[in-house]
C-alpha cells in the first residue's frame, strides 16, 4: 500500500466527542469514521486487521469442528414468535414489515436461525455432535452507543452454535470452545483474558461464562478475588458478608417508635443512632404481568436486579406508583399485609436488634430480630444483594476486588430453551426421539479490534501486534525527491511485500509528519530512509515500541526485518 493513494486522512487533533484512547486513535488514524450513533464505517487500515482477526477466529473454531455456514440477515418474525423471544426482547429488536406485509425482524443474534436450519438437516443421532458458526454484520439497537467500537449498534460477529444429544457431551466441548477462545485472544494480542461467570440474560440457559477485557472505560463491572482466581460480573456475583457483631447480643425488645418523615436508611440510621447496617431496606420492584415484588435487605447493601429477578422468573424495574398494604418509607417485614411476593436477603438471616418500617406512616420498629419475631417461610432467605470490594470471596475467603471491563466473548449452556420451544427434535439409538442439547458461543469482531487498541498503545497511536497489525512494516522515505533514497526504498518495499504486507511513505512529507502517521498506522517494523543514513548505504530499522533501533546496511533491511518479524505471510494482501 502507498500512503499518497491510501484512504482516510490521519488526523493531528483529538477528537472532542472520544474519551477512551482506542476511540481517539482510531479515529485520529483513519480507521473509521461515524455514520450515526453507533454505526461506523471501517476504512482500509481497520477492515484488514479485521479481515485477520476473523481469520484467527476461523482457524480456531475449524480446530474445533466447527463448520462455517452464513445465516440471513432479514428472519421472519414466527422463527422469533416460536422462541418466544419476540414478544420477550424489547426495542433492542428492529421488528418491521416486508412490502407484503409479513412480520420481520433484523437479526441482533441467531439461535432461531441455527435451529431452523440444524432441525432440518440433523434429524438424526448419527448427525451428532456438531457446531456451526458464522462471522456476519448484526444489528442491536443500543440505547447507549459509546466508546467507539466498544459500544455500536451495527456490528460484525462471530456467532457459533452447537448441538448434542447429552449433557456431557455439550460439557465436554462447551470448555473445547472456552479454551479456543482463550487461544484467540492470545494470539490478537491480549494476552490473558479472564472469563466470569455471567448472567446469560436473554439467551437463556444453564451456564454462562463471558471473557472480559480489564478496563477503566468499561461499562461492565467485575468481581475477581485475587487469591483464588474467582471472577464473575457483577450481575451474578457471589460474596460473603462480614459476621454481624450481634452474636452473643442480648435481644431488645420490639418497640415501634414515631419516626416522622423519616422514609431512607441514611434519614433513619440518623434518627435512631443505629448504623445502617441494623437497618433493614425495603426495595420494591414492578413485575412483569404480575403483583410487586418486595426484598428485604441490610441498609448497607443494596438489591441485585439481576438476582432477584431470577428468582422470581421475570423481568423487574423499580416500582413506579401505589399498591394496596404498601406504605412507602415506612414498609417492613413485621405485619406486611399487601398482596406481594416477598423476598429476604441472606444477610438478614438471625439477625438481631434490627430497625424496620412498620408498615404505618412515620413509625418505624426497633429491636426486630428475626428468629424470635418472624417466620420467614422455607425458601424465602436467598442471595439477592450485590457484592462489594471488601466482601470476601465464596470461594476461599479472601477480599473481593471490583474493576471495570468490556465484555469481548460470551459462552452460554443454552440446553433444550430454544430446541425445545422450536420443536426441534432428532431419532435416538432406539428409534425414538429426543430433543437435543445447545451450545452458544459469541465474539464481537470490532469490539475485539477496539480492545487490541486500548491495551496496545503508546502516547502516539496503536502498537499493533504483528498477528493483527493492518502493515507490518512502515517504510518512510525522508528526501524522497532523492533518486538514491526513492530507489532503496521501492526495493525494500518489493521485498517485503513479498514476504509480509507492507505499506510505503511515497510523499515527499516532512520527517514530522511521516513518523506521526506511522506512529498512527502502528505497524511493528519501521524502515528510515534519509539523506545521512543514505550517503553511507544503510536505513535505520526500528520497531514501533522503540525496543529495537539499528542501522544495517540498506540491502540487508528485509532480512533484518524477518528476523524481528519472521518469514510467514500475514495472509492479507
Amino acid at each position: 500500500m502507498r500512503l499518497s493513494v491510501l484512504l482516510g486522512e490521519r488526523q493531528k487533533e483529538r477528537p472532542s466527542d472520544a474519551f477512551l484512547d482506542s476511540h481517539i486513535f482510531l479515529l485520529r488514524g483513519g480507521y473509521i469514521r461515524q455514520v450515526a450513533g453507533g454505526i461506523f464505517t471501517l476504512l482500509p487500515p481497520a477492515k484488514r486487521i479485521a479481515r485477520k482477526i476473523e481469520d484467527i477466529i476461523r482457524e480456531e473454531m475449524d480446530a474445533v469442528g466447527g463448520q462455517e455456514v452464513l445465516f440471513p440477515v432479514v428472519l421472519p418474525a414466527e422463527l422469533w414468535q416460536e422462541s418466544g423471544r419476540y414478544a420477550s426482547v424489547g426495542e433492542e429488536l428492529v421488528r418491521f414489515k416486508d412490502r407484503a406485509g409479513r412480520p420481520m425482524v433484523l437479526g441482533m443474534t441467531h439461535e432461531e436461525a441455527a435451529v431452523h436450519l440444524a432441525r432440518g438437516e440433523a434429524r438424526s443421532y448419527l448427525r451428532y455432535p456438531f457446531m456451526i458458526y458464522q462471522i456476519q454484520t448484526k444489528f442491536r439497537d443500543e440505547p447507549r452507543a459509546r466508546g467507539g467500537l466498544i459500544r455500536v449498534r451495527e456490528f460484525t460477529m462471530k456467532d457459533g452454535y452447537s448441538f448434542h444429544t447429552s449433557w456431557e457431551d455439550l460439557e465436554d466441548y462447551y470448555y473445547r470452545v472456552y479454551a479456543a477462545y482463550e487461544r484467540i485472544f492470545e494470539r490478537v494480542g491480549l494476552g490473558r483474558v479472564p472469563a466470569v461467570f455471567a448472567d446469560s440474560g436473554m439467551m437463556g440457559g444453564k451456564k454462562a461464562h463471558e471473557f472480559m477485557f480489564p478496563t477503566e472505560g468499561g461499562e461492565d463491572t467485575l468481581v475477581m478475588c485475587p487469591k483464588c482466581g474467582y471472577g464473575s460480573n457483577l450481575e451474578v456475583a457471589a460474596s460473603v458478608l462480614p459476621d454481624m457483631p450481634d452474636g452473643d447480643e442480648a435481644e431488645l425488645p420490639l418497640e415501634a417508635v414515631p419516626t416522622p418523615g423519616v422514609r431512607d436508611i441514611g434519614s433513619l440510621s440518623a434518627f435512631t443512632g443505629a448504623p445502617a447496617s441494623r437497618c433493614v431496606k425495603a426495595a420494591v420492584f414492578g413485575k412483569d404481568g404480575g403483583k410487586p415484588v418486595v426484598a428485604f435487605i441490610r441498609g448497607d447493601l443494596a438489591v441485585n436486579e439481576v438476582k432477584l429477578g431470577r428468582l422470581v422468573k421475570s423481568g423487574i424495574a423499580a416500582f413506579a406508583g401505589e399498591a394496596d398494604g404498601l406504605c412507602m418509607g415506612f414498609i417492613g417485614p413485621m405485619g406486611l399485609c399487601a398482596d406481594a411476593e416477598v423476598w429476604f436477603d441472606n444477610s438478614l438471616r438471625g439477625a438481631k436488634n434490627t430497625v424496620c418500617g412498620a408498615n404505618k406512616k412515620d413509625f418505624h420498629f426497633t429491636g426486630l430480630s428475626f428468629d424470635r419475631d418472624l417466620r420467614v417461610p422455607d425458601g424465602k432467605f436467598a442471595d439477592i444483594a450485590q457484592a462489594r470490594k471488601g466482601d470476601l470471596c465464596a470461594v476461599c475467603g479472601g477480599p473481593l476486588d471490583v474493576t471495570k471491563g468490556v465484555e469481548l466473548g460470551h459462552v452460554f449452556q443454552l440446553g433444550d430453551k430454544y430446541t425445545k420451544s422450536m420443536g426441534m427434535t432428532c431419532a435416538d439409538e432406539t428409534g425414538g426421539l429426543k430433543t437435543p442439547l445447545m451450545g452458544c458461543y459469541g465474539i464481537g469482531v470490532g469490539r475485539l479490534l477496539a480492545c487490541v487498541a486500548e491495551k496496545n498503545r503508546d502516547a502516539n497511536g496503536p502498537v499493533w501486534p504483528a498477528s493483527v497489525a493492518p502493515w507490518r512494516v512502515h517504510i518512510c522515505m525522508l528526501n524522497a525527491d532523492r533518486e538514491d533514497i526513492r530507489q532503496a526504498g521501492e526495493r525494500i518495499y518489493a521485498e517485503c511485500e513479498a514476504r509480509w504486507d507492507a505499506v510505503i511513505d511515497d510523499r515527499n512529507a516532512a520527517a514530522g509528519v511521516q513518523f506521526a502517521d506511522a506512529d498512527l498506522l502502528g505497524a511493528p517494523a519501521r524502515v528510515i530512509l534519509s539523506r545521512r543514513n543514505m550517503d553511507r548505504g544503510e536505513a535505520e530499522i526500528q520497531t514501533r515500541d522503540k525496543r529495537v533501533v539499528r542501522t544495517v546496511k540498506a540491502g540487508e533491511a528485509a532480512e533484518v526485518i524477518a528476523g524481528i518479524l519472521g518469514n510467514g505471510r500475514s495472509g492479507v494482501k
